[in-house]
């Protein structure tokens, strides 16, 4: 018996992974994210699977889930949406696993800021524009931020930010930035990322805000700030340029992984 912790994806049911789509397939049990997770993606369970909607259990009542299963020699499909390696509380349910001695393993999914990314038809890293993104938060009705990574800290960076839980808080985001990047500085909203009721707002930090609040978004929605957002003058990347030697140090054909 196994947990294993998929990566739904940010929204739409086909982007999970073929591999999270297969594991879900065959587990007897599935817990999952209600209010996030879209329910088409439960049609993948097997008929006779048990199906446990966790929006409203505790970690405790989850982790007594794990326990039943295993007790039942079940396989367990926790699904979470996005990726399980970012805002998923996954950590301290291996914490749990580890604890009981019942084996898990992740499967990876599309994260959301990746689906915002793909609507707004943007790279997130461009040559000499910027070469770093920040995935991040802010702290209110959740577990405090670390010292050290408030916005105000962050935003000296100058890089790229994605902020995940805080659409409802946009003018608080706005109001910590504005002194490190600027009115004029890119800013964009995505809500439901890659869902049929997607919001795609576009702007800069000095009109953003009021986007959001005139739009009504208030949840499943990423804020990222940064130059790259409208990034047009900028060098073509060093990767496919005409004055590099593909020949030397035994390179073949393979391409490296660069922003």
């Amino acid at each position: 018996m196994t947990v294993h912790f998929i990566g739904a994806g940010p929204g739409a049911a086909d982007l999970i992974t073929v591999r999270g789509a297969r594991t879900l397939a065959r587990c007897g049990v599935c817990l999952y994210a209600g209010s996030l997770v879209p329910p088409e993606l439960l049609a993948e369970c097997p008929p006779d699977a048990r199906l446990v909607d966790t929006a409203r259990l505790d970690l405790d009542q989850i982790t007594a889930e794990f326990v039943r299963a295993h007790e039942a020699g079940q396989d367990v499909a926790r699904l979470h949406s996005g990726d399980p390696a970012v805002f998923s509380a996954v950590a301290e349910q291996m914490r749990r696993l580890d604890a009981v001695g019942i084996p898990y393993e992740i499967v990876p999914g599309v994260p959301a800021f990746a689906a915002a990314a793909a609507a707004l038809g943007r790279e997130l890293t461009v040559p000499t524009v910027g070469q770093t993104v920040i995935l991040t938060r802010i702290a209110r009705q959740a577990t405090p931020m670390p010292p050290g990574e408030d916005l105000a800290t962050l935003g000296r960076s100058g890089a790229l930010l994605v902020l995940h839980l805080a659409a409802r808080y946009t003018d608080q985001v706005v109001a910590e930035l504005l002194p490190h990047y600027g009115a004029d500085c890119p800013a964009a909203v995505v809500a439901m990322a890659s869902r049929p009721d997607e919001i795609v707002l576009r702007g800069t930090l000095s009109d953003i805000a009021d986007q959001v609040k005139a739009a009504g978004v208030v949840r499943t929605a990423v804020i990222i700030v940064g130059r790259t957002l409208a990034a047009e003058q900028f060098p073509d990347s060093f990767l496919y340029s005409t004055t590099r030697d593909r020949d030397s140090c035994g390179l073949t054909v393979q391409e490296p992984a660069e922003g």
